[in-house]
């Protein structure tokens, strides 16, 4: 029986296996990319637990300008919207933990615009409230404590600040039953002024509480100095530090000049950040002097019109005091100040 060859069927039957394989091919392909993009996401995945990933292209910044940039991003770790970056590169899981160091004080000698300046360094996490945990909250225990702390990440400094805590009893021992290695940091200043402005924010509360040289005195006709009044038992420096000294080396203890914190930000903030441990990147670049309220605020921020000062309850006007009753303080702080030099190994240049 004869075979006939028909040339156009066998193009047909061509054209439907090479369909065929393409077809077999693009699915195979499909799959393989669909097994792959799995896998490569399960790398993804783990690998955030312990790792940053890098992210470059192009950004807005806050100017609207766009820019190249290198994104670090940790898993757990993108807080209200911000992407935050370890310099230590150790961990980056970002936790809440226990402070490594306190500004433990004093009330009205700087604390809060210490701890805004020092909130500068990337490599600090600071509570923005005073928890009063050591003075106040004990009892609630170290977990409520730890609750109260910013997430952090390995490498990064936890602090939080409490002036009532330099003047409190019981605190030295508390501190040191969390931790023997904490640092410590007390900003000091002249007793006097520092005992006007905590009179002034005082009346600013309670305007109809006596005058300021009466309360100074238990009788002001014999000039006997009430001490136990709170404005001036504060500004005891030594006998405070006596107690903290029982518990802590001078070595963890930090003084921070605050007449010099206003007069020359950068350099405290610098010596600062050598106790820390920190690289010295806060610096006079960061500060302006604001004659208004009398005391450096931060220069203005990228993006931001303006510039950032402490609040209106920073940089009251002080009531003009007695001379007189500025004098009988002046005698009765000196052996005070005296023994806290020696104490401090640090002349603070009050008169």
């Amino acid at each position: 029986m004869a075979t006939f060859n028909n040339p156009l069927l066998d193009t047909r039957r061509l054209l439907q296996k090479l369909v065929i394989m393409f077809s077999f091919s693009v699915i195979c392909v499909y799959l393989l990319c669909l097994w792959l993009g799995c896998c490569e996401s399960d790398l993804v995945d783990k690998s955030q637990n312990s790792h940053p990933i890098l992210l470059t292209g192009w950004y807005r910044d806050n100017k609207n300008k766009t820019v190249l940039r290198e994104i670090l991003t940790a898993s757990g770790y993108a807080e209200e919207g911000s992407v935050d970056v370890n310099s230590s590169g150790k961990d980056w899981t970002a936790t809440r933990r226990l402070p490594h160091a306190l500004i433990i004080g004093v009330k009205k000698g700087g604390t809060r615009a210490l701890l805004e300046f020092l909130r500068l360094h990337p490599d600090i996490r600071a509570l923005g409230s005073e928890p009063h945990f050591f003075d106040r909250h004990y009892t609630r225990g170290l977990s409520w404590y730890r609750s109260m702390m910013p997430k952090a990440l390995e490498g990064q400094i936890v602090m939080e600040k409490t002036p009532r805590y330099f003047v409190t009893p019981e605190t030295p021992a508390r501190i040191h039953a969390m931790s023997r290695d904490i640092k410590l940091i007390v900003v000091v200043r002249d007793p006097i002024t520092r005992a006007i402005s905590d009179y002034t924010q005082i009346i600013s509360k309670s305007p109809d509480i006596p005058s300021f040289e009466s309360l100074t005195f238990k009788n002001r006709s014999t000039g006997q100095i009430d001490s136990l009044w709170s404005p001036l038992y504060i500004g005891l420096y030594a006998k405070h530090l006596e107690r903290w000294l029982a518990y802590f080396p001078l070595t963890q203890i930090h003084f921070v000049h605050g007449e010099r914190l206003i007069s020359d930000p950068a350099g405290e903030l610098g010596r600062v950040q050598d106790f820390l441990g920190l690289q010295r990147i806060i610096t006079d670049k960061h500060f302006y002097f604001n004659k208004t309220k009398g005391f450096p605020c931060l220069k203005k921020p990228e993006g931001s019109s303006k510039p950032h000062c402490l609040g209106k309850t920073k940089g009251r006007t002080h009531p003009k005091i007695d001379p007189e009753v500025i004098r009988k303080l002046r005698e009765f702080y000196q052996p005070h100040n005296l023994k806290f030099y020696q104490m401090a190994g640090m002349d603070f240049g009050w008169q």
